[in-house]
């Protein structure tokens, strides 16, 4: 898995309540995506099934569950993900909690092509946000604090806001898999995301994959929505 920009970059999330909902993105978008985010709505309503299905289909799977437990715990949750076939994983980004999913993913049985991310300041977040949880800092400095312990964890990768991507690329170097959420197209709504930016700013600024929804999920083509977007990162 390149830790740069893909040929093709784009993560659909299938933010939907059922997997009948999820296949008919899924076949609306046919060959132009092939990776797919199976977030905590899909994974409650239908759990590893889906997944499988997926994986099963030839499709890379983003499985954002945002693990935080107990080490022991994350670990055994990791293995069974990782032994699954999934692509990526997101933890929170706590030290012990990152060091316990990557070993997780290394006891799993057979060559795992797993990935962990440690997810930083949720990009629905800002500065009263994280005030209101009794942080001080803002949020490019949360941002900062975690990906640095992200780095002495060993962690594959982080999720982290566009408005911070530059500013984490420089300090993991061309290691480490970042993905972007909060990415929308120029002139699209931001919904009920705060800090955001355009798919072209996020890959210059050195994200790896971007994690696009309502954009393409719900537009009245989502196969000519993502190839439209694809054309305008010019891959």
């Amino acid at each position: 898995m390149s830790n740069g920009p893909t040929p093709n970059p784009v993560i659909v999330a299938l933010d939907v309540a059922t997997a009948a909902e999820a296949r008919a993105i899924v076949n609306a978008c046919g060959d132009s995506i092939g990776f797919y985010k199976v977030g905590m709505e899909l994974y409650a309503a239908e759990g590893m099934p889906i997944v499988r299905e997926l994986i099963e289909q030839g499709k890379d799977v983003f499985l954002d569950l945002k693990f935080y437990d107990i080490p022991e715990t994350v670990k055994r949750a990791t293995a069974q993900v990782a032994k699954a076939g999934v692509k990526l994983l997101t933890v929170h980004a706590s030290k012990t909690v990152m060091r316990a999913a990557m070993e997780g993913k290394g006891e799993a049985k057979g060559d795992s092509a797993l990935r962990i991310l440690g997810v930083t300041v949720l990009t629905s977040f800002d500065e009263t946000d994280l005030a209101d949880l009794g942080y001080t800092r803002t949020p490019a400095d949360l941002v900062r604090h975690l990906v640095a312990k992200g780095i002495e964890a060993n962690v594959d990768g982080f999720v982290c806001s566009p408005l911070e991507v530059a500013e984490v690329r420089a300090a993991t170097g061309p290691g480490k898999i970042l993905v972007t959420p909060g990415v929308r197209p120029a002139g699209s709504d931001t919904g009920d995301q705060k800090r955001v930016a355009t798919p072209a700013q996020a890959i210059a600024n050195g994200a790896s994959y971007l994690v696009i929804g309502r954009p393409i999920t719900r537009a009245a083509d989502p196969a000519q929505a993502a190839r439209n977007l694809l054309l305008e990162l010019a891959v």
